[in-house]
């Protein structure tokens, strides 16, 4: 079980936290629960190492961050304790959680789940901090932010549990944003490919690193809402969204949607490179240093060159990334050879995701024809094997959503 900040956010909530966890530990389960810390208190952290030193070491940064999740893990055992249940902490170092060294961005390398085993089984509740673990060098590591849903689905696969239950503060996965569209409904199963794609085009439910562990590792996630009555039944007969494999959803008797699901993303900057000389290497010469400084390019277009042997490209990076990445080009100019480079943070990415779209034609035409109608203009396209994706301007977002919800028949019965 994994509770995020929201859920952890001060004693009465965790107190909500430790009822739900006992009411699965009666019904007859050895319960393993990750914690993050109390809503905002990372970002809090954060601020006091950029006061100290704005030029921080990641690795006592780690140290600091890392202390909010040591609290909630405490507390939440402290709690199920005063509840008569069996229960105590486990820190990153303890379980051990071994990471490799790349602190405030550690990858996941080996779990030692043999003592957290031993002790579940003699009906201990173990609560283990998300977010954290051990180097090579024994020095603590994050796992960089929203890291606690891949500690959880880690934590699940190492000690081999049936369900990793991811309780949020939403009820599930929806068809898209239901502050966006009212009429959007809670899917009740959701494959990992499709949680994937909707993750990292902009669904915000889970981490898109903890999807892609749970599908190399086999684990069933299942995402519920913490914010239920108290004498609400256990998860098992409450269910959310179950994130599974292709073949568990092909054996059930779930009707396969063509698309699954619309994301929008608001998090998009466009950047414009003109005139570039058009031969072998001047693509890599715009893309190797941005790679190198670890900025993450979306979509890419570059027109068919000119009578003069010129060509612009248009690429797509994150928001937060955008002045880095000017700055870089803007150093290596002379190098890649472009004349100008337009800026643009006004864009949203628009995403349709469907493990149906492998079998069925026709998926990006209803897409184009649908935002054409209403006079949305699509600036850059990008597919996979199970999404297509296009970027408008932002002012656009909730009435391109719409209009796709609807077109695609994801709409609720009313």
């Amino acid at each position: 079980m994994k509770f995020g900040g929201t859920s952890m956010a001060g004693t009465e909530r965790i107190r909500r936290v430790a009822g739900i966890v006992k009411r699965q530990q009666e019904a007859g389960h050895e319960v393993a629960v990750v914690v993050s810390a109390m809503a905002g208190e990372t970002d809090r952290l954060v601020n006091f190492c950029r006061e100290a030193n704005a030029l921080y070491d990641p690795a006592e940064y780690d140290v600091v961050v890392a202390s909010g999740e040591q609290v909630t893990s405490g507390l939440l055992a402290l709690t199920l304790q005063a509840m008569g249940c069996k229960a105590r902490s486990w820190l990153g170092w303890q379980v051990p959680i071994k990471t490799d060294d790349a602190h405030a961005k550690a990858r996941i390398e080996d779990i030692d789940a043999d003592a957290l085993m031993a002790s579940m089984a003699a009906g201990e509740i173990a609560v283990i901090p998300g977010f954290q673990g051990i180097s090579p060098a024994g020095r603590v590591t994050t796992l960089g932010r929203g890291g606690s849903d891949t500690s959880a689905v880690a934590v699940a696969a190492a000690v081999q549990a049936d369900r990793c239950d991811i309780y949020t503060d939403v009820d599930g996965v929806y068809t898209t944003d239901p502050r966006i569209v009212a009429k959007a409904r809670k899917l009740p199963l959701v494959t990992y490919e499709e949680m994937l794609e909707l993750a990292s085009v902009g669904s915000k439910v889970l981490q898109t690193r903890s999807v892609s562990l749970a599908m190399k590792e086999n684990v069933r996630v299942q995402v519920l809402s913490s914010f239920i009555d108290e004498n609400a039944p256990a998860a098992d007969t409450l269910p959310g969204t179950l994130i599974v494999s292709d073949e568990e959803l092909e054996g059930s008797d779930m009707e396969r949607q063509l698309i699954t699901g619309i994301a929008a993303d608001k998090n998009e900057a466009k950047i414009t490179l003109t005139r570039i000389a058009d031969r072998p290497g001047a693509v890599a010469s715009i893309f190797a240093p941005l790679a190198e400084s670890s900025i993450n390019v979306d979509m890419i277009i570059q027109n068919v060159a000119k009578d003069k042997g010129e060509t612009d490209v248009t690429f797509t990076v994150p928001q937060a990334d955008l002045a880095r990445a000017q700055a870089l080009l803007e150093e290596q100019q002379e190098k890649i050879g472009y004349y100008r480079m337009i800026a643009e943070g006004n864009v949203a990415k628009i995403s349709v995701v469907g493990v149906g779209m492998r079998s069925h034609a026709g998926v990006a035409s209803t897409m184009f024809k649908t935002l054409a109608d209403r006079g949305i203009n699509i600036i850059a396209i990008s597919t996979s094997e199970i999404k297509v994706s296009v970027l408008i301007d932002t002012d656009e977002t909730e009435l391109a959503v719409r209009v796709l919800h609807t077109a695609y028949g994801l709409d609720a019965a009313a």
